[in-house]
C-alpha cells in the first residue's frame, strides 16, 4: 500500500513544493517552460544595464552561471524522479532513491523560482528602476512601515540578519492583505499563504565579484534598481 501511495504521489509532491508559480504566465515572474522542462529565461535589459548598482560582470555570471545551473539541475532530477516512479521496480531502493531527490528538487526548483523574480525585480533606472512605489503598494508601504525609508532600513537589517546563503523577501499575507519582511535559508521559495512581492538575494554570487566582503553596500546600492512597477502587479 505505502509503495503504491509513494508511484502515484512521489513527482506531484516534489512539485508541490513550487505551487506559488502554479498558473503563472510564462516568463520572468513565474517557471518558464519549452515542452514540460524549464528553461532559462531571457532578461529584459543588458548585463550591464544595472551599474553601478550591481556590475555586468556579475549579472553574467549570476545569470548565465548560476541561475543556469538551477534550471538545468531541476530538469534533470525531475527526468529522473519520473523515470524512477514510473518503473515497475519498486523495491525499497527505488523508493528511497526517489525520496532523496525530492529536496534536490525543491532547492534547484527554488532557485529557479527565485531567480526569475529576483530578475524581474530589477530593473535600469532609465526603464524605472529605484522609482518609488506608488498605487496600492506605496500605500500599504506607508501604512504598514511609515514610509519607504523604514521600509528599506527594516529589509537591509533583515538581508544583513541571514546567516550563510539566503534570501529577504516583502510578502503579503493572502488572507489578511498584510505586509512583512520574511528571510528565507539557501533557496526555499515563498510559499502560501505568503505571496511574493520583492525579494533580494543575500547569496555570495550575487555581490561578492564587485562588493566582495561589504555586502552591507550591495543592500544599499540595490535599492537604485528596484522596479516596484513589478512589485506593484504582485500586490492584490
Amino acid at each position: 500500500m505505502a509503495t503504491t501511495l509513494f508511484r502515484q504521489n512521489a513527482a506531484r509532491s516534489a512539485l508541490r513544493t513550487l505551487k506559488p508559480i502554479t498558473g503563472a504566465r510564462a516568463g520572468l515572474g513565474g517557471v518558464t517552460c519549452t515542452r514540460g522542462k524549464a528553461t532559462l529565461p531571457d532578461l529584459p535589459y543588458d548585463y550591464s544595464a544595472l551599474e553601478p548598482s550591481i556590475s555586468g560582470k556579475i549579472m553574467e555570471v549570476h545569470h548565465k552561471n548560476h541561475h543556469n545551473t538551477y534550471v538545468t539541475s531541476f530538469n534533470n532530477f525531475t527526468e529522473k524522479l519520473s523515470t524512477l516512479s514510473s518503473s515497475s521496480d519498486q523495491s525499497p531502493q527505488s523508493i528511497a532513491d526517489q525520496a532523496a531527490l525530492i529536496p534536490l528538487i525543491k532547492f534547484h526548483g527554488g532557485g529557479h523560482i527565485n531567480h526569475s523574480l529576483f530578475w524581474e525585480n530589477l530593473a535600469p533606472k532609465n526603464q524605472g528602476g529605484g522609482e518609488l512605489p506608488s498605487g496600492a503598494l506605496g500605500k500599504a508601504i506607508d501604512e504598514h512601515y511609515g514610509g519607504l525609508d523604514k521600509l528599506k532600513e527594516k529589509f537591509n537589517a533583515a538581508l544583513a540578519g541571514i546567516q550563510g546563503s539566503g534570501w529577504a523577501w516583502l510578502v503579503q499575507d493572502m488572507g489578511t492583505g498584510k505586509l512583512s519582511i520574511v528571510t528565507l535559508q539557501n533557496q526555499d521559495p515563498v510559499l502560501p499563504p505568503l505571496r511574493p512581492i520583492l525579494g533580494v538575494d543575500a547569496w555570495e554570487h550575487a555581490y561578492y565579484l564587485q562588493y566582495q566582503n561589504r555586502k552591507a553596500e550591495y543592500f544599499g546600492a540595490i535599492w537604485d534598481v528596484i522596479n516596484w512597477k513589478a512589485a506593484e502587479k504582485r500586490f492584490k
